[in-house]
């Protein structure tokens, strides 16, 4: 009871989606629907804020973690409601396209506010099954349902480490609240066989959920939905695993093989989706390869220890592909607009390669001297070298200007202090907002995800700037098929798990065998 007084305004939020589905499903009007649809949204958003200025003007100890995801989630789920009902207009089954949004938010609503372990994975189910019901809405599109199929294998699995999980937290501590896990952790001399085979377990649930090689494939084919759905998914639903994470620090920075599984499964995933991507010219397949390689990043940071890092990154990367999938139909001019090496600037020898590498460095020295400034005034900021070595990445492609001159110099680096400064702010925000690591990531995995990290970039150096060299030409071929990872999971899944599909045509027979492994 003193969780749900606590957060009274935030258990509000999934209640009024909830609620919202009877009305929807017992109108005759469509019409009336979507403003009942649109109405509970802007209900849902309103009670969020609701708990933002509870927290501001009150001295109740809230979950500050749970309401900035909760602010985010009603936003977004606001944003695409309203979309979809310009986006679905003529079409039909769109009754069945509300309740299973609502329902959709409704459980995301209730992962985010709850303390418990146990009701967060029972949210996630169904916020799983859900979706399902959204990724399958054109259900005369066997491409849609092949994709639909793939995944909810992916999530059943998840689901079973997840609940084998919790009866093993359970038992090792007696409780599933977050509070009670990380109190019995703090106290322990060391992590239990079994608490650590859970977080083992956990680890490997949030990587299917979160679309990490080799089980990525549902997540970039999934473009037979909704474009509403995609927002959705690539939002959010699919950064829950990094929020879980988040919520069990204290019990994942005390177990060293669930933070090496993330780093290694993290940094191999961005680096082989950032690759791949660079293969891509449809603006939404780039997209969802995107989100696979930042859910890899994500995955690292946590793994590393770096939760203000990792919540920042979620929220941001939330707002981000909540925006780029609604307005992909004018990504083409944004893209052109800002190529990563326009005509003019473009590379093309060695030393303008050794340049580009050098920005590293110099994008890292002006990031720590921009946090030496920040000391002088706040003498206890500490950001981790790790940390500032991957934002350094990050922001050094704001240098590859530096040979057009000097005024594309100056403005490469005002750019980058000025992001430096937004960072180490996100920084002062976001860490009062998330624990702090139980223990640092051990050296090897820091200097592992660092190689990965770096090694990326200067792939995508070469690459850019040698794309007819006999290694670039060699390399293509497997980095647009996605090194065939995808191809080999599914055939597997399918042999175990055939799906049926509807009497369709020729045409559409031939999308379908390009998904069952023709074509990544």
């Amino acid at each position: 009871m003193s969780e749900f007084h606590n957060g009274t305004w935030l258990w509000g939020v999934p209640l009024v989606y909830a609620l919202a589905c009877l009305p929807i499903a017992c109108s005759a009007k469509i019409l009336r629907a979507w403003a009942i649809a649109e109405g509970a949204a802007l209900v849902a958003l309103g009670v969020a804020l609701a708990g933002v200025v509870q927290q501001a003007f009150s001295h109740l100890n809230a979950d500050r973690l749970g309401l900035v995801m909760l602010v985010l989630v009603s936003l977004l789920g606001w944003v695409v409601i309203r979309y979809s009902r310009r986006y679905l207009n003529g079409e039909a089954g769109q009754k069945r396209y509300m309740l299973a949004m609502l329902l959709t938010l409704a459980s995301i609503g209730v992962v985010v506010v709850t303390h418990n372990l146990g009701v967060l994975v029972l949210a996630w189910i169904a916020s799983s099954v859900a979706l399902h019901y959204l990724l399958t809405f054109y259900r005369d599109r066997p491409a849609a349902l092949v994709v639909a199929h793939k995944k909810f294998i992916v999530s059943r699995l998840a689901e079973v480490c997840l609940l084998v999980a919790l009866v093993l937290i359970y038992r090792a501590t007696g409780t599933l609240g977050f509070q009670g896990i990380a109190e019995q952790v703090l106290v322990a001399p060391a992590l239990s066989v079994a608490l650590n085979t859970a977080m083992v377990l956990m680890v490997l649930a949030v990587i299917l959920k979160s679309a990490q090689l080799p089980v990525h494939g549902w997540l970039i084919q999934v473009m037979e939905a909704p474009t509403p759905v995609s927002a959705l998914l690539h939002a959010g639903i699919v950064n829950l695993g990094g929020f879980l994470l988040i919520r069990l620090a204290v019990l994942l920075s005390a177990s060293p093989t669930a933070q090496a599984v993330l780093v290694v499964v993290g940094s191999l995933s961005a680096v082989l989706a950032g690759l791949v991507m660079m293969t891509r010219i449809s603006i939404k397949v780039r997209l969802a390869w995107s989100t696979c390689a930042q859910m890899g990043f994500m995955l690292v940071e946590c793994g590393l220890g770096l939760y203000e890092l990792a919540f920042l990154h979620l929220v941001a990367h939330s707002l981000y592909k909540a925006y780029a999938f609604l307005s992909a139909g004018e990504a083409v001019l944004e893209t052109r607009r800002n190529a990563f090496f326009p005509p003019e600037v473009k590379c093309t020898s060695a030393m303008g390669v050794l340049v580009r590498l050098l920005c590293v460095p110099l994008a890292i020295a002006l990031l720590m001297g921009s946090v030496a400034v920040w000391q002088t005034g706040l003498p206890g900021l500490a950001i981790a070298p790790v940390a500032l070595f991957i934002v350094g990445l990050g922001l050094a492609p704001l240098l590859w200007r530096i040979d057009g001159g000097l005024m594309g110099t100056v403005r490469g680096v005002m750019a980058i202090l000025v992001l430096a400064q937004l960072y180490i702010a996100g920084h002062l925000v976001f860490g009062a907002l998330v624990p702090a690591a139980v223990m640092p990531a051990a050296l090897p995995l820091t200097l592992w995800a660092g190689f990965c990290l770096a090694a990326l970039y200067a792939m995508q150096v070469g690459l850019l700037a040698f794309p007819g060299s006999k290694f670039a030409q060699a390399f293509y071929p497997w980095a647009y098929a996605g090194f065939y990872l995808d191809e080999r999971f599914t055939r597997l899944t399918f042999r175990l798990w055939p799906v049926s599909l509807p009497a369709v045509s020729p045409r559409a027979l031939h999308s379908t065998s390009v998904l069952l492994g023709e074509k990544s």
